[in-house]
């Protein structure tokens, strides 16, 4: 099935699943279906590589490139409304403006409190029913997996794999969260440590490994083939995480939808940020630390830090480890027991996740 398809399948699902909630909300009154089409909102637009992965792991368990179970896109959908709440959030914690290029969510909330001419803090309002909106899309997530999973032979597996990748992701938000307070007293383990393991559990998992493993789960897949399709996963998942850092730092805004060095702004203490650190001298170190989260960077301040972790190294380490994570999926990939057009449709989803700009 071609990609195109793909994404066709599960924005049906995710049609038909927002008709569904919109037809029985019509008892809680107008300010809440503000609040359900801001929900509905965040599932416009993306990549979805989630979904994608979801189908191409399917793929690779079962041998059949075409899906005649609508099993397989409402999983999808369930990681893309996942993946939204998880955005929701994100960019609440990150006191971010924008997303792909248009308000975040909570700005949004507040710009429609101004709009409406309600009474009391608008900012306030936006990022309290923000927290909500993100805890609304975790419950349409759980609420799609279990309508999808009823009766199907692999449920309880299925469940399990969603059940740790929701756990993982929270911690991993936790101690993303948590580096950017706590990176200075923190001498167990390395930074680039730290920063990998915030990695790995924030996005690496949920964004490429988790979704091609519940695929292969619904078809059933035997342990020795999950283990196969994780060591897989797992190095593409981590180069996917490592470019979005690089593009965090160094994206184009015109393309990111982001403004240029978001991610300084946000204090993020990213991989990136961790070998530059390691490689600066003490002077330079200073500078970088102080600049860190400050959300008040001017273009020209970005532009200097830009410059001291470029010289330091720090961006061709990083693009060095991206090949190195790539060159580990291609490894395990061409080691995978699959039919080759299973390997061929991993192998793309791969490539599109780690070779973007966006």
């Amino acid at each position: 099935m071609s990609s195109s398809l793909a994404l066709d399948a599960v924005a049906a699902r995710l049609g038909r699943f927002l008709d569904e909630i919109r037809g029985s909300s019509a008892e809680y009154g107008p300010d809440a279906a503000l609040f359900i089409d801001a929900a509905a909102a965040t599932l416009a637009g993306g990549k979805r590589l989630r979904a994608r992965f979801c189908h191409a792991g399917w793929y690779a368990a079962s041998g059949r490139v075409a899906s005649p179970q609508d099993e397989v896109w409402g999983v999808a959908a369930a990681l893309e409304v996942f993946q939204s709440a998880a955005l929701v959030h994100d960019d609440l914690i990150d006191n971010s403006d924008t997303r792909r290029g248009k308000p975040a969510s909570h700005r949004a909330l507040e710009a429609a409190h101004r709009r409406a001419g309600w009474h009391g803090d608008a900012e306030a309002f936006g990022r309290s029913t923000a927290v909500l909106l993100g805890d609304l899309l975790v419950a349409w997530s759980d609420d799609l997996l279990e309508q999808t999973l009823v009766g199907h032979p692999h449920a309880a597996a299925a469940r399990a794999e969603y059940a740790r990748m929701r756990r993982d992701v929270t911690i991993g938000q936790l101690l993303d969260v948590t580096e950017e307070s706590a990176w200075n007293t923190s001498p167990t383990t390395s930074p680039l440590d730290r920063a990998l393991r915030v990695a790995a559990l924030k996005s690496a998992r949920y964004s490429v490994e988790e979704p091609i493993v519940l695929g292969a789960t619904l078809a059933g897949a035997e342990p020795g083939l999950l283990d196969a399709l994780r060591a897989f996963g797992h190095p593409v998942g981590m180069a996917f995480q490592l470019r979005d850092d690089v593009l965090g730092v160094f994206g184009d805004p015109a393309v990111t939808g982001k403004p240029a060095g978001d991610d300084l702004r946000e204090g993020k203490r990213t991989a990136l940020v961790a070998v530059a650190r390691e490689r600066l001298t003490p002077e330079e170190r200073e500078r970088l630390d102080a600049g860190l989260g400050d959300a008040g960077l001017s273009d020209a301040e970005v532009e200097t830090i830009q410059t001291l972790i470029r010289s330091s190294g720090a961006l061709n380490h990083v693009e060095k480890m991206i090949d190195d994570y790539t060159a580990a999926a291609e490894r395990a990939l061409g080691a995978l027991p699959v039919e080759s057009g299973a390997a061929d449709e991993l192998g793309a989803l791969a490539q599109a996740a780690i070779a973007r700009s966006a």
